[in-house]
């Protein structure tokens, strides 16, 4: 795995002897790696508005042979990723100074463009018509993309009947999926670096003839594999973390698309939590009043 990280390294420190036109493909590669990869050298210079050549004599800079001797490298990159220790140590070097808040941010925001330029809404439409018709849900997430799970299984419980979320607790995943057969969905959310339980649980699942809706990263991603819909968001973000606000977003937009199509079965059941909240205070009514008691 280090020859990949060092391919990274090496675009960056040699970012500064490049021309122009080839730290436009090396920017390029950096941010967007994962896409990079499967791209012809024409498709890339088209890309960065650079010649075909000038992306090859860039792979000859950096030592190779000819391009597609670094695509090949770059696809290794993509397919086995990058360990968290690896990543934290791949600062940009080339990078303005910035701070981490704008950076951040504005990648968090290119990736919710990118999820929403290139998202398939007929396969978005097909899983929100699977979730419905479903006699149980089951959402799958572990570690990282434990939080995305618990989110849409919270929500979900208000809108649907049967709606499991798998945890890492004292029942194996296996035990709490044992009873899952085909009239059930299973929604598994998987992202970087993805969790080998996850994906041996999905596994799992479709040998059982579930139906399987995966929130990743990528069509490449081993999550898509025992998909039979994927719903990609993208998360890149060249760092010890990856960016999981695109797929909060899907997450979202498909709680709001399912709650649309039973909103006339669900009016009476949120008007009987709102007096069940009420009853008990589980909300914050008065902030002016709960001042007071605190003072007192």
């Amino acid at each position: 795995m280090e020859m990949y990280v060092d391919l990274i390294k090496n675009i960056q420190n040699s970012f500064n002897s490049l021309s122009k036109g080839q730290r436009l493909i090396a920017e390029f590669i950096i941010n967007n790696y994962d896409k990079a990869a499967f791209m012809t050298a024409a498709a890339l210079g088209e890309a960065v508005n650079v010649s075909e050549s000038t992306v090859v004599r860039f792979a000859n800079t950096l030592g190779y042979d000819g391009y597609r001797e670094l695509q090949k490298e770059l696809q290794e990159l993509v397919k086995n990723k990058l360990t968290t220790v690896q990543r934290l140590t791949m600062v940009n070097k080339y990078s303005s100074k910035e701070s981490a808040l704008k950076k951040v941010m504005e990648k968090d925001t290119a990736n919710i463009e990118k999820t929403i330029n290139e998202i398939e809404y007929g396969a978005f439409q097909e899983a929100t018509d699977l979730i419905l018709q479903a006699e149980n849900v089951y959402i799958l997430g572990l570690r990282s993309s434990s939080f995305l799970a618990g989110y849409l299984g919270f929500y979900l419980n208000f809108l649907i009947k049967r709606v499991a979320v798998i945890t890492s607790g004292p029942n194996d995943v296996f035990e709490q999926l044992l009873k899952a057969d085909s009239k059930d969905v299973i929604i598994g959310i998987s992202y970087p670096r993805y969790s080998k339980r996850t994906l041996e649980a999905l596994e799992f699942c479709k040998d059982k003839e579930c139906k399987i809706i995966s929130i990743t990263d990528s069509l490449l991603s081993p999550a898509s594999k025992y998909a039979d819909i994927a719903l990609i968001a993208s998360s890149d973000m060249l760092s010890f973390v990856d960016s999981l606000v695109a797929p909060m977003s899907l997450i979202n937009a498909l709680i709001v698309t399912i709650g649309m199509e039973k909103r006339d079965d669900i009016q009476s059941s949120f008007e009987d939590l709102e007096s069940i909240w009420k009853r008990f205070n589980v909300y914050n009514i008065n902030n002016k009043e709960s001042s007071n008691k605190n003072d007192i």
